[in-house]
């Protein structure tokens, strides 16, 4: 069990890459703390936790409020008294063309996947810097590397923001022995995925079948992530097994991008 007993926080934990993570560290060994806006889907990942008798805990949280994460972190001090592992996984999107992107929709998307990634960031690695050891993940894109297929241009800032974040954090943290390391998914079947894909059938009048053979046949190995692709790294990434590997951006994509 590569992380038997630690104490992990996964944030946007209730469906997709978020709960295939928080499942799979519960598999591990961790006792999981269920970051979630969702309180029915962040319940049921949290049970599903428990049922590998390891302890589940649902905290609602919505990422772009800074009291809202606040709260999380220091209801899972109380509980636990300690965090190990972030995997700091919650992001919005929404297909949009470049002059479709409206500042309200920026504000939301920066709102969530760059200033609440940051403070989650911050607020546990205060924690972890009194320990003098912690691992924060945080899932950025390759649409934050330039993807040509992005969602939208504002989604992809926010994910350049995240991989930048990622390498000053492991830069100025590194003092207190927290590894600071992003994971960058390319198309991954989850439920913004789907939502995605139903967009694009609707504004370019095609099935949904078609919309994703064409995205599949874009990769080099032809096939797109399940969650437990993104779960794979996410496991070794908070495990000791990375004690000396912080600050990269790993991309997880099929061979969509090389760098």
């Amino acid at each position: 069990m590569l992380l038997k007993d630690k104490i992990a926080i996964v944030t946007g934990a209730g469906v997709g890459m978020g709960k295939a993570i928080a499942v799979r560290y519960a598999k591990e060994g961790a006792h999981v703390v269920v970051a979630e806006v969702n309180a029915t889907t962040g319940q049921q990942t949290a049970t599903e936790v428990s049922a590998h008798d390891r302890r589940g805990l649902f905290v609602k949280t919505d990422m772009s409020k800074l009291s809202d994460i606040n709260a999380m972190v220091a209801k899972t001090m109380e509980t636990f008294g300690r965090i190990d592992i972030l995997m700091n996984n919650a992001g919005v999107t929404k297909k949009l063309d470049f002059f479709e992107v409206t500042e309200a929709e920026w504000d939301w998307i920066h709102s969530v996947n760059a200033k609440g990634l940051f403070f989650c960031m911050q607020a546990v690695a205060r924690e972890m810097a009194k320990q003098k050891e912690g691992k924060i993940i945080n899932t950025a894109s390759i649409a934050g590397k330039g993807f040509r297929g992005t969602s939208n241009i504002a989604y992809a800032g926010s994910k350049g923001a995240v991989i930048a974040m990622t390498r000053i954090g492991a830069s100025q943290l590194a003092k207190y022995n927290i590894n600071v390391n992003a994971i960058c998914p390319g198309a991954t079947r989850t439920e913004l995925y789907d939502a995605i894909m139903k967009q694009i059938v609707e504004r370019e009048k095609i099935t949904e079948a078609e919309a994703i053979a064409r995205m599949d046949a874009s990769i080099p190995l032809r096939r797109s992530n399940t969650g437990d692709d993104i779960a794979n790294l996410a496991a070794f990434l908070a495990s000791d097994e990375a004690q000396n590997i912080t600050g990269q951006s790993w991309n997880v994509d099929g061979g969509l991008m090389w760098d």
